[in-house]
């Protein structure tokens, strides 16, 4: 089970990836159909107007939708047949293809749409939804469906808290910045009426916010002496979200080429992935405990059956050699 919701993780993270690749490539419109590719062709048809490369690029991303989709469907299945069933573990693995399903219907939107600006938004925002769950998917594979208890005071669940409203935020100011640059998908898309530097000075704003936060949270952690795994997981949150700053940064300057949009989109699943372990791991649940193996009982060897087929009674030889001496009859 937790192999498959490792599965999940990587792949709702690679959607988002692949997704952006579409993007850059100019490939959003490449199939310009829903479901088909092309009205009457499932699959990319040479005989319309659309670069080969496009309609590949984002048939293989539809594609990968299918990977996902088998993926999701063993986490459900293999949660289902968890001995003794855990209600949030089922909840939690539910939640996976029918997130699946809203990104069909928003990717048929969007399409539909002409990758209108804010489709794409929503579209990025429910991948980082997928990615957050998917992580708490994972934890859930280690832990029974007991009460919660806190692993931190109520002051630090609720910088937890409030850290993780202005990531949402953050990501959400970012698809402003995507939406208002360069990367449309396709050159007839129209863009956000904003400007780039406006809203790259906003996402930036909320970037200083959010290590702000960080900064207040790893004191506080430090101030309660927190467990090893809530300092651990700090870290490599602090460490992502400075990684994406720096990034985001040299993006900006060198004028947003299009590797680097797929590796910012990359960074910002990690960036969740970090945030989402953070949060699972400010509360704790009895562990799942692993029970030894019961040893195998030895074999028993069979009793050998008398002439009348019979176990347990005398041989005929037997017999005569318990007679005692001298009682022979005359």
């Amino acid at each position: 089970m937790r192999a498959l919701a490792i599965a999940a993780l990587v792949a709702n993270a690679g959607i988002a990836v692949t997704g952006s690749v579409v993007r850059v490539t100019g490939s959003g419109l490449g199939c310009p159909a829903w479901p088909s590719c092309f009205p009457g062709s499932l699959v990319p048809d040479p005989r319309y107007d659309v670069a080969p490369l496009h309609q590949w690029v984002e048939f293989s991303n539809r594609l990968l939708t299918g990977v996902l989709s088998a993926v999701v469907a063993a986490c459900l299945l293999a949660a289902l047949n968890t001995r003794p069933r855990r209600r949030r573990l089922t909840l939690l693995a539910v939640s996976m293809p029918a997130g699946v399903v809203v990104q069909a219907v928003i990717g048929g939107i969007t399409v539909l749409a002409g990758l209108a600006w804010w489709t794409v938004s929503v579209h990025y925002l429910v991948s980082m939804v997928l990615v957050w769950l998917s992580v708490l998917l994972v934890r859930a594979t280690g832990q029974l469906d007991g009460p919660p208890v806190p692993a931190l005071p109520a002051a630090g669940r609720g910088l937890v808290a409030l850290s993780t409203v202005v990531l949402g935020a953050l990501l959400a100011a970012g698809t402003l910045v995507t939406a208002a640059g360069p990367h449309a998908g396709d050159a007839k898309t129209p863009r956000l009426g904003l400007g780039v530097p406006q809203m790259a000075q906003l996402h930036s704003d909320l970037v200083i916010g959010y290590l702000g936060l960080l900064v207040g949270l790893g004191f506080l952690l430090r101030a309660v002496d927190a467990s090893a795994v809530l300092r651990r997981r700090h870290w490599v949150l602090v460490a992502a979200v400075l990684a994406q700053g720096a990034l985001g940064g040299i993006q900006y300057v060198l004028g947003v080429p299009e590797v680097l949009v797929s590796l910012h989109v990359l960074g910002a699943c990690l960036t969740t992935a970090a945030a989402a372990a953070l949060w699972a791991a400010s509360t704790d649940r009895p562990p799942v405990l692993a029970v030894p193996p019961v040893p195998a009982m030895p074999p028993v060897p069979p009793v050998p059956p008398d002439t009348n087929g019979a176990p347990g009674a005398s041989t005929p030889d037997a017999a005569t050699s318990s007679t005692p001496a001298g009682s022979h009859s005359h």
